[in-house]
């Protein structure tokens, strides 16, 4: 297509700026967003696979187990969830540096974040296994699942480190415009760890506690290549490698926003599975699943956002308003047809889905109850997550963290009804996720996309 013209010629120089028409510049915007949308989805698919193939072995082991992985699960992901400003703000920070052209800025910045990882990491990693049980116990589950819970957690805290390490590296990689290497390395661990999980836990008979070593041991894996890859990188390009306290001290306190926000998140979540557990075993089992499914579902339309955190940050740095604006238009339209097609897809899943994740008559039916309002969420989900990248990407965190505490506070007391309701079966269970993800994700979309109508978000420059 041949480009367009606009205006008339300057009066400086005669000269006519020719611009891009829109289809061509609409098809230019779409091939950045994929150039990162698409690995990462690869990428981001992978890491819930852990979980799924957890889920999936251990629902053959028995549902005691399978409920105790659920409760495992929320604190785990919860000490996990509360990091991803690690890889978040690394995202954004690095991809800023790098728009500016200050390449050497921007590893050192993603350094800066892994050396942060770590050191919170082994700090998490302690303190769940001093306090974990306790931690478990204040959801009130019974003996049985107790037991596994701590078991489970207990040995998983050993790669907690490691899962940070992950998300720091993978912020810095991607924040330099590449999402393939992340993807490589993602798939690479998701595929070595269902064999090893199957050995550990079917052939020596460990049981959850074969799934807990088998999972610590595959995101270990995965931290030393993408620590080795950032190294490399560092010395290539003469960034330093060794801790500066106190540039680590300042990374930490840009993120604080960030944490907060991301504390509203999981309050939310916990909530849930708080009042899953109150229901009963049955419902806490297919509550877990049905959480495992929400995170794959949604860290597929995350990876939209991720490419909004780089392109937002890339452009901000070079001082494009232009091409950020165009890049969010693209992704609005991208999230809630993505949401479309995954909640037309999970419509099909929830009559296959459940008969496959446990031989459980009456957890496959609450599973499917929840299957189903999941569905109804997703393109609101979609459209909530590209905004939520954007804003990221823009280091707007200061308003994520306001607006996440009031939707968690619009939010919670609708869990609350449902605690007190009374309710069981599978009613009580759709109950539940009409309010901690339908309604919670309403109130997101309308807070976030209040914000990016107007221009207070758009901080240019490096």
């Amino acid at each position: 297509m041949r480009p367009t013209r606009r205006g008339d010629e300057e009066e400086a120089g005669g000269t006519v700026e020719v611009v891009p028409a829109p289809d061509s510049a609409r098809r230019t915007v779409d091939r950045d967003i994929l150039r990162l949308a698409v690995p990462s989805l690869g990428a981001l698919i992978a890491e819930p696979l852990f979980l799924m193939t957890d889920s999936a072995f251990i629902a053959r082991v028995s549902t005691v187990s399978l409920a105790g992985l659920g409760l495992a699960s929320a604190v785990l992901t919860t000490v996990i969830g509360l990091s991803v400003f690690l890889a978040y703000s690394t995202t954004a920070s690095v991809a800023r540096a790098f728009g500016a052209g200050r390449r050497q800025e921007a590893i050192a910045r993603g350094v800066d974040a892994c050396w942060l990882a770590l050191m919170i990491g082994v700090g998490a990693a302690a303190l769940l296994a001093v306090g974990g049980r306790f931690l478990l116990s204040l959801f009130g589950p019974s003996a049985e699942v107790l037991d596994q819970a701590t078991i489970y957690l207990m040995l998983s805290a050993a790669g907690v480190p490691a899962m940070l390490a992950v998300q720091a590296a993978t912020g810095l990689i991607r924040g330099l415009q590449d999402a393939k290497l992340p993807l490589i390395v993602a798939v690479c661990g998701a595929v070595v760890n269902i064999p090893l999980n199957w050995v550990l836990i079917f052939g020596l008979q460990l049981g959850i506690a074969g799934s807990a070593i088998g999972t610590a041991i595959s995101q270990w894996g995965m931290a030393a290549v993408l620590l080795l890859l950032v190294v490399r990188a560092a010395r290539r390009h003469g960034a330093p490698l060794r801790p500066h306290l106190d540039q680590v001290a300042s990374a930490g306190r840009e993120s604080v926003p960030m944490f907060v926000r991301t504390v509203s998140l999981r309050v939310v979540l916990l909530a849930g599975t708080l009042v899953a557990t109150r229901l009963g075993a049955v419902q806490l089992a297919a509550h877990q699943i049905a959480l495992t499914v929400f995170t794959l579902l949604s860290l597929a339309l995350d990876s939209l956002a991720i490419a909004g955190q780089a392109l937002t940050g890339r452009f901000l740095g070079a001082q494009d308003a232009a091409s950020v604006r165009a890049v969010t238009r693209r992704l609005m339209t991208w999230g809630v047809g993505g949401g479309m097609v995954t909640g037309i897809g999970l419509l099909a899943a929830s009559y296959v889905l459940p008969s496959l994740f446990t031989p459980d008559v009456a957890v496959q039916e609450n599973l499917r109850a929840a299957l189903w309002v999941l569905m109804i969420a997703q393109p609101v989900a979609g459209y909530v997550f590209v905004l939520d990248g954007v804003l990221m990407g823009a280091g707007d965190a200061p308003y994520l963290a306001k607006v996440g505490v009031l939707n968690a506070a619009v939010t919670l007391p609708f869990a609350a009804a449902v605690y007190y309701s009374g309710w069981s079966g599978p009613l009580a269970l759709a109950s539940l996720w009409i309010a901690c993800t339908l309604i919670f994700m309403i109130a997101r979309a309308i807070t976030l996309g209040w914000r990016v109508r107007g221009d207070a978000w758009m901080r240019i420059g490096a």
